[in-house]
């Protein structure tokens, strides 16, 4: 078999090992350079396929009729995306002699579209996981070979989960890709009635909203906390990032969401109202500082209890 994969992240890194664990033929991997402003936590691509003498490319759009003939003269059995930031058009889906897939992030139909990991986080859901499916031109439509369930813990943040979600990319590829090149895995229709949609985030959609309450400002916490931008208020016309937080027993009649109801120096802790109970913010970061403890970083900043975070 011919393989060319677009590949990017842990995931990718970890789709395109088993692939290559496989014997067949990569012949070509086209990833993206790592961008100066993004904190690159993850494993690159483009070494692994570089330690394995496979020619690497990073172009700004695959889409145009140079690339097109360039992946056609390659002659692709199939055609993997994993973790890839940028769609493939038609022309490029029709290429492959076997066909195009792609590695998402959740349970498909659900959580189609970006940042899977975070939007789960942030609307508290209890499991996700990784599907294969065939690509279409319209995003995590098509129909499905396998997928691998993943538990979300209670405590998990976006990169645990992430961590998770790559274990199982693994697995399902392990497990599905003897099939695909037998002729032998399932195509599952996608139930449209089921599907949900998410787009793309920006480090402004971290705002926390103190009404929404305490489980929703929790949970936004753990989906943008490091290596993401991070969740924040805001304090003296600055941002606040809140990094860490922790549900707390406090019940203050008439505090008003976003105030601040103690400073806890042995527990480390801000306690903050929300719009149905209190937290505990434990690590902070006022916008040109450092992160620091947050009882620490109250004193620093001047948070007093009865102050207010916008």
């Amino acid at each position: 078999m011919r393989l060319v994969v677009f590949a990017y992240h842990d995931v990718g890194y970890v789709c395109l090992q088993e692939l290559l664990r496989s014997g067949d033929t990569v012949v070509a991997v086209v990833t993206h350079d790592d961008h100066p402003g993004e904190e690159i936590w993850f494993r690159s691509v483009r070494a692994l396929a570089e330690q394995h003498g496979i020619p690497v490319f990073a172009p700004e759009n695959v889409n145009t009729p140079e690339w097109i003939e360039r992946v056609r003269a390659w002659a692709p059995d199939f055609i993997f995306s994993f973790y890839y930031r940028k769609l493939l058009g038609a022309e490029l889906l029709s290429i492959p002699r076997r066909g195009a897939l792609n590695l998402h992030g959740s349970l498909l139909p659900r959580y189609r579209g970006r940042c899977p990991v975070n939007w789960v986080l942030i609307h508290g859901e209890r499991e996700t996981g990784v599907t294969l499916h065939y690509m279409q031109v319209k995003p995590d439509r098509g129909d499905i070979v396998g997928q691998r369930a993943v538990e979300i813990g209670d405590d998990d943040t976006a990169l645990t989960l992430f961590r998770k979600l790559t274990v199982a990319a693994a697995e399902l590829m392990r497990a599905t890709y003897p099939l695909l090149r037998e002729g032998r895995a399932p195509r599952i229709a996608q139930d449209q009635h089921l599907a949900s949609y998410f787009g793309g985030r920006k480090p402004e959609d971290g705002r926390v909203v103190w009404t929404d309450g305490a489980t929703a400002v929790r949970n936004l916490v753990r989906a943008v906390t490091h290596p993401y931008p991070g969740a924040y208020a805001l304090w003296r016309d600055r941002k606040l990032f809140i990094w860490e937080v922790q549900r707390a027993d406090r019940v203050a009649p008439g505090a008003r969401p976003g105030q601040v109801l103690a400073i806890d120096d042995a527990g480390d802790a801000v306690v903050v109202q929300t719009g149905d109970g209190a937290l505990r913010l434990t690590r902070l970061q006022l916008e040109g500082d450092q992160e620091r403890p947050a009882a620490e970083a109250a004193r620093r900043y001047g948070l007093t209890e009865g102050a207010l975070l916008a």
